[in-house]
């Protein structure tokens, strides 16, 4: 039978328990957020109407290109002239 010395560790003092600190009334964080530029806000109206067109195919793949192209053009329309 081949027994191995056990390993010597630190040792240290037994921590007395902690209380929790009561909770100190905070004001509320309102959420920030980030400016966003039109062209973001662009992208976010194409990407959400080709998810709409891909839900109105049935989910089914192979067409991601030729929804999102449809909704740029839908969206792009809706736009009026400067």
């Amino acid at each position: 039978m081949n027994v191995e010395p056990s390993r010597q560790t630190k040792k240290t003092k037994p921590r007395a328990p902690t209380s929790v600190p009561a909770k100190t009334a905070a004001p509320p964080a309102t959420p920030r957020r980030q400016t966003v530029s039109p062209c973001d806000d662009l992208h976010i109206l194409i990407a959400k109407r080709a998810y709409e067109l891909y839900s109105e195919r049935g989910y089914r793949h192979g067409s991601a290109l030729d929804d999102w192209l449809d909704a740029e053009r839908e969206i792009l329309s809706q736009i009026p002239p400067v």
